[in-house]
């Protein structure tokens, strides 16, 4: 695939969770306004998002799915089919070979690959994320839980409470995820981190 056509493809899946979230807002006759007070997003931010303007990180993502009460993974196409009957699994224990195949979620300029497999009764969400270059910054935002973000290659720069920090390889961040925050790549190289977050978005 080449670069124009990756972007297009993007560029669809976001229109693609633009048109979702506006779908389902509606659904619930929830207005922007009602929206933006629930998730703790801003209306302008969440109208160009809606519109395919503005890209949405995952876990902003979860703020809007929750407010909505969807899943995040019915805001991608590869979503599974209401119908389907869950997968029965252990409440306390999972394990995932390095051999599983791994559920991929594109978000603006970040893939998110799940480093786990599901378990019902944990509340940790371990996240492999590739972060492209360029993009446009989303806001920052708090939200319920916790965060930690392990810097494996490139740099990332990570805003707290109005203040930028700059992650290289081998740095991190924890906190919790009520302050304000942000994570923006500004370099030229894909920036790679593990992520563990709290509660699951899945």
């Amino acid at each position: 695939m080449t670069t124009s056509d990756s972007r297009r493809a993007d560029d669809l899946r976001q229109d693609l969770v633009g048109a979702r979230m506006r779908r389902f807002r509606k659904e619930r006759g929830m207005t922007l306004r009602d929206l933006a007070a629930r998730s703790g997003l801003s209306i302008g931010f969440l109208s160009q998002v809606e519109r395919g303007i503005s890209t949405i990180g995952l876990v902003a993502l979860g703020s809007v799915a929750s407010s909505l009460e969807h899943g995040v993974a019915e805001f991608f196409e590869d979503a599974p089919e209401a119908d389907e009957a869950p997968e029965r699994l252990p409440g306390h224990f999972t394990l995932t070979r390095a051999a599983a195949p791994v559920t991929e979620y594109v978000s603006g300029q970040q893939t998110y690959l799940m480093l786990s497999s599901r378990g019902p009764g944990l509340v940790l969400e371990p996240l492999l994320v590739h972060i492209a270059p360029g993009g446009r910054r989303e806001p920052a935002y708090g939200h319920a839980g916790e965060e930690f973000a392990y810097v494996l290659s490139g740099e990332l720069l990570y805003e707290v409470e109005g203040e930028e920090h700059r992650l290289f390889p081998g740095d991190s961040v924890h906190l919790r995820s009520t302050v304000p925050h942000s994570m923006y790549n500004d370099t030229e190289q894909v920036t790679t981190v593990v992520s563990v977050v709290t509660p699951r978005l899945f």
